[in-house]
């Protein structure tokens, strides 16, 4: 049975998209600059730099844009060629990029037991487009096929007239409920929930639905992380148009994993230092495990519904596995280390925020300058 190695959550360049919701973070932070995917290498490139020799073992790779993100012609390719290196992954996607799913199910049937679609469902967009139709037939031919699946419904309040119809629509055609997440305002200066509701009636309409997702989501909603976090060296963001990768997603770029395939991947935890107010998307990281001193259910357990049979036997193992099956966890004197090599750049994020700019240079000098 195969035990997932490292999950890499892989940024596709793209903002258009062919929905406009109101509650998408890119709209809600005006980055919808309808830029098209601008890849700098080759999907046979990218495999060759994502073997499981380099990564360390069989992977689980997210691909989701800032806009649809199977609207690129390359996205095929990128699928193909990182199921040529035995990795797992998931697309995220709005299921209405008719062409793209039916070249990905034209895939060997024994890659796409590899494959997980999370198919984002937009209920409203979909009826206002006329395009709900072409999401149903495109998720219940995934349905069919030898992939996985989730529905997925992101709770905002546009949808409280109407829980009840997308409840009996899913139910009748895709064999369950939705998984829901909670949405966040990101207009806010300090990261809210999207509605004008109560939290506690905001809850509620969500603890309906019966989800396991949502559950999770908002117990770890805005709150700090202050484990060892193993994110870094057991996980990671990729940017797939520049190669380019981080720790997470408070974390600065450091190192491009395309341009030199033979370069060893550096890998570091970010430790007990997470720079981010509460673990962005905890459904992924911490249900993977990241955080090995917490109990969480399994990323399978959040998504899966059995009464509709969403996920196949080999797709159900392997997001029921956890980092620590396959990795060692960090010795004593590897967490002092990494303590010393963090100090620094600890040292100047305290600067930024809180030591006035005339004392800056001081302190950059005094913890050896480079860290800037």
């Amino acid at each position: 049975m195969d035990k997932i190695k490292r999950f890499i959550e892989c940024y596709i360049p793209i903002t258009i998209c062919n929905m406009k919701c109101e509650y998408c973070y890119v709209i809600q932070e005006n980055r919808r600059a309808e830029q098209k995917a601008v890849f700098q290498y080759t999907p046979e490139q990218m495999g060759r730099a994502l073997t499981q020799e380099r990564l360390g073992g069989i992977c689980y790779f997210n691909l989701c844009g800032l806009g649809e993100t199977l609207i690129p012609p390359e996205m095929t390719e990128i699928v193909k060629q990182i199921l040529l290196q035995g990795h797992y992954l998931n697309i995220t996607t709005n299921g209405t990029i008719t062409k793209r799913i039916d070249e990905i199910l034209a895939l060997p049937p024994a890659d796409l037991e590899r494959v997980h679609f999370s198919f984002s469902f937009h209920y409203l967009e979909l009826l206002k487009l006329e395009l709900l139709e072409t999401f149903v037939a495109n998720v219940k031919k995934v349905q069919a096929s030898p992939c996985s699946f989730t529905l997925q419904l992101n709770l905002y309040d546009g949808y409280l007239p109407v829980l009840d119809e997308i409840k009996a629509l899913s139910l009748r055609e895709f064999g369950a409920w939705p998984q829901v997440a909670l949405t966040r305002d990101e207009e806010k200066s300090q990261l809210e929930i999207l509605t004008s509701l109560s939290k506690e009636d905001y809850m509620k309409a969500g603890d309906t639905f019966q989800s396991p997702l949502f559950k999770f989501t908002k117990q770890n909603f805005m709150v700090k992380r202050k484990e060892f976090c193993y994110a870094g060296e057991w996980s990671f963001i990729l940017d797939m148009g520049t190669g380019m990768i981080k720790k997470c997603y408070a974390e600065e770029e450091t190192q491009n994993i395309f341009a030199d395939v033979n370069a060893p991947i550096h890998f570091t935890a970010v430790g007990p230092h997470c720079n981010s107010p509460y673990c962005v998307n905890s459904s992924h990281f911490m249900s993977l495990g990241v955080i090995p001193s917490l109990s969480t259910p399994t990323y399978a357990a959040l998504r899966n519904r059995a009464e509709g049979a969403w996920y196949s036997k080999t797709m159900l193992a392997f997001l029921s596995s956890k980092f620590s099956e396959s990795n060692p966890l960090y010795s004593r004197a590897q967490k002092s280390k990494l303590a010393l090599q963090s100090f620094p750049r600890q040292a100047m994020r305290l600067a930024r925020k809180f030591v006035p700019r005339n004392l800056k240079k001081t302190i950059k000098k005094l913890i050896g300058g480079q860290h800037s």
